[in-house]
């Protein structure tokens, strides 16, 4: 049975001062998927946020990217104005991706990913026709490599906090180095996300390997970690550099897991940087 979901008026209005055009697709399976298409004649980027991040949350990195591609910024399903689904698996949110690019008509798209959206990019870049992957911090936990860092109940907690009614000051609590209108977006969007969506999200993150799909990425393979991640750990990103040589590793300082939000202008420049290669690079008759 699907757990309950909110989003109060205050969330809603939130959409009012972004930038973005709502669209929506139906898959095949009739969930209608919700995103934020940031417009322009530039080459699509398909941005997936992580595990308890709507699409809003993902905002302040689009904005910066506008005068250099179109962002099209996913809603996961479970999460933000996204139907939920009857599961919630890797799987299910790569097909999910792979319907959005068909049905917004988003030719050989780039992939951007943080966290489980890095996951789901991984993966999507082995079957679909895509100009470039970049991969933000992705959970490198799973089948015989230990626990992924943040427990279940950690996120839980969160959850709980945000349906009973947060605010950014508890947030903070939280996540206390980011910056103050993150933690405004966090405290009145959390509540959209749903209980079986991040469970089943963080019980891949554990039986799941990443390290099953990395090596079959070849589109342009980015991947960029935190200097302090305990999610990409200097072994981590070691053994991704070994198993797949054709990947570019970028270590970004002054940064943990959730690398946009602890060094904005550090993760920034270098994805920038990654996508003018990646775009400068694509046809010209694209």
């Amino acid at each position: 049975m699907m757990t309950r979901r909110l989003l109060a008026q205050s969330a809603l209005a939130d959409l009012a001062d972004v930038p973005a055009t709502s669209r929506w697709v139906v898959t095949r399976d009739g969930l209608r998927l919700h995103v934020l298409d940031y417009g322009g004649d530039g080459v699509p980027v398909v941005v997936l946020p992580g595990i308890t991040s709507p699409a809003i949350t993902m905002d302040f990195v689009a904005r910066r990217l506008t005068d250099l591609v179109r962002p099209v910024v996913v809603d996961v399903r479970g999460r933000g104005l996204s139907d939920d689904g009857p599961s919630a698996t890797l799987r299910d949110y790569a097909d999910d991706t792979a319907a959005i690019i068909d049905a917004l008509g988003l030719r050989r798209p780039i992939l951007l990913g943080h966290s489980m959206g890095a996951r789901i990019a991984a993966m999507v870049s082995t079957t679909v026709d895509v100009e470039g992957a970049l991969l933000v911090d992705p959970p490198m936990s799973g089948p015989g490599r230990g626990p992924y860092p943040t427990t279940l109940e950690v996120f839980l907690t969160q959850l709980e906090q945000a349906q009973r009614g947060t605010d950014a000051d508890e947030v903070a609590g939280w996540w206390p180095t980011w910056p103050r209108r993150e933690h405004e977006l966090r405290a009145r969007w959390l509540a959209s996300c749903g209980v079986d969506a991040i469970t089943a999200t963080h019980h891949g993150f554990e039986h799941e390997d990443f390290f099953d799909t990395w090596p079959s990425v070849t589109a342009a393979p980015v991947l960029l970690y935190g200097a302090k991640s305990p999610v990409v750990t200097a072994d981590g990103a070691r053994e991704a550099a070994e198993s797949n040589p054709d990947a570019r590793l970028i270590e970004i300082p002054n940064a943990g897991h959730m690398v946009f939000w602890d060094n904005p202008e550090g993760a920034l420049n270098s994805v920038r940087t990654a996508l003018q290669a990646m775009t400068s690079a694509s046809s010209p008759t694209r």
